[in-house]
């Protein structure tokens, strides 16, 4: 194992812990919402969370480089970057709804090597390191066997996000397929998904922040990450993570919006 990635990897559980615990504090009291210019709700919760973790990473490794929801982008030097989510489910969270998590992810020379889900409000934490297996808490998870979209369960954030896609039918079609559909969002859907408590988690809509951290604990798990047309990218909005055996098949059904598309623009 990579020491230097290990070490990183140490540092970020402790770090997400202490900055979980931070909006805890916050959670389910009087808060002030302000709306960013995307119209996303925003809290005090958000930018103490986010200010504590780039503390504590930059103090112990001040040559990396650091994206934050809330506090943008700063370069580095070193090949590391840790891509930050103070509190992934920040509309959960000023409702009350304790499915929100702190979200670290550590992306080295373009790969996402490892990623923490530290959820407070349930007690839980999330954690893989690229070749060390996926974890919540001291339990190692794995994503399921079934390999039949007809015995499977599925889960998504908002059906808005797919109507402002353009996508809607697409996604449909893919989950009328299965078994069960659950609104399970954010980050939840992925770990579900990494636990396997679930085979499909689809999104669109997402940002680096929301799903850096997701790509290695679902791979990590033995899923796989990718966009709609098969390529892997956190910096596209479009992402499907599976239990691997009902991936291609996903793929299929969703990527008929990039047919159409095309065909459109023809």
């Amino acid at each position: 194992m990579n020491p230097d990635w290990r070490a990183r990897y140490e540092v970020a559980v402790e770090a997400a812990s202490k900055a979980g615990k931070l909006a805890l504090s916050y959670f389910d009291g009087d808060l002030k919402v302000e709306l960013k210019k995307d119209s996303s709700p925003v809290t005090v919760a958000d930018r103490e969370a986010e200010a504590l973790l780039r503390k504590s990473l930059l103090g112990k490794f001040p040559g990396d480089a650091f994206l934050g929801e809330e506090s943008g982008d700063s370069p580095g030097t070193t090949g590391y970057r840790w891509i930050i989510d103070p509190v992934d489910g920040t509309r959960s969270f000023v409702r009350g709804i304790p499915i929100w998590a702190t979200l670290v992810g550590l992306e080295y020379r373009g790969e996402q090597i490892a990623g923490v889900a530290e959820v407070p409000a349930l007690g839980l934490t999330y954690r893989a390191l690229r070749g060390d297996g996926a974890y919540r808490g001291s339990r190692r998870i794995r994503v399921s066997d079934i390999a039949s979209l007809s015995d499977a369960q599925i889960f998504y954030s908002s059906l808005s996000w797919f109507i402002k896609a353009g996508c809607q039918d697409n996604f449909l079609d893919l989950a009328g397929r299965t078994h069960r559909q659950r609104g399970f969002g954010d980050f939840y859907g992925f770990v579900l998904v990494a636990q396997g408590s679930g085979e499909l988690m689809v999104e669109h809509g997402v940002s680096p922040w929301d799903v850096a951290s997701m790509q290695a604990i679902v791979e990590e798990a033995g899923g796989r990450f990718s966009n709609w047309d098969g390529s892997v990218s956190i910096y596209r909005s479009d992402v499907l993570a599976s239990n691997g055996k009902l991936h291609e098949t996903a793929l299929k059904i969703l990527g008929r919006v990039r047919d159409l598309k095309e065909a459109e623009n023809r």
